[in-house]
């Protein structure tokens, strides 16, 4: 096993690595994301790469082509391979060393930035090879089922009896309403209450998203544009 090591020295000579023994198990990626990054389109278009920087994302998929498993614990990153990995793939690792541990922790919903990114590479994938949609479509459509399972895996509950957003009781004319499922629980609304707080939602999943790099082409060269500008 090769150990990434915080320090990120150069004392044994491949940078920021030491050969070890460490703990084997540990957590791993809540799907089969390798099987997935397979697919036709999974990795998404040129165009979509060109617009869509992902330095740490590209070092881990090419690692894991090559048969690599790669985990974290802490702010270590621990490999796993039949072999020693190439020189090559170790120094790029060793290179994104921080960009790589943020990308495989997970969030407070069990999936890491990285389970985001091959769900939408997925979805993208699947509408542009699969429907056949032009890839600025396909990343739309992916885009739009990343926004509805973040909110899926990031629920908002709320006992009954009061409406969660303006605060008021029943009214007679606009009872409260409970929206929701019964897996993931209820929020109780008026009516009227229902598409600003619902649109508020969505908000907080497209900027949630968004930290994690995850968006459309047009939007993430809107908001390029927009920081330039700035």
């Amino acid at each position: 096993m090769i150990r990434l090591t915080p320090t990120e020295t150069r004392r044994r000579g491949v940078a920021g690595y030491e050969r070890g023994q460490g703990p084997h198990g540990g957590p791993r990626r809540g799907r089969d994301s390798q099987d997935r990054e397979r697919r036709p389109g999974a990795g998404g278009s040129r165009s979509a790469t060109r617009c869509r920087p992902r330095p740490a994302f590209e070092p881990l998929r090419a690692a894991r082509t090559a048969g690599i498993e790669v985990r974290i614990e802490g702010d270590y990153l621990f490999l796993e391979a039949p072999a020693l990995p190439p020189a090559q793939i170790l120094e790029v690792l060793a290179r994104h060393k921080p960009g790589i541990v943020a990308l495989l922790r997970p969030g407070a919903d069990g999936w890491s930035a990285e389970d985001w990114q091959v769900f939408f590479d997925e979805r993208a994938g699947i509408s542009e090879f699969d429907g056949g949609l032009p890839r600025p479509e396909a990343e739309a459509s992916a885009f739009a089922c990343c926004v509805v399972e973040w909110l899926n895996r990031n629920p908002v509950r709320s006992p009954p009896g009061r409406c969660l957003a303006c605060g008021a009781g029943d009214h007679a004319h606009d009872p409260l309403v409970p929206f929701g499922t019964e897996t993931a629980g209820h929020v109780w609304l008026h009516s009227r209450c229902w598409p600003a707080w619902y649109a508020g939602r969505k908000a907080e999943a497209v900027a949630a998203l968004a930290a994690m790099k995850i968006a459309t082409c047009e939007t993430l060269t809107m908001t390029a544009q927009g920081a330039a500008a700035g």
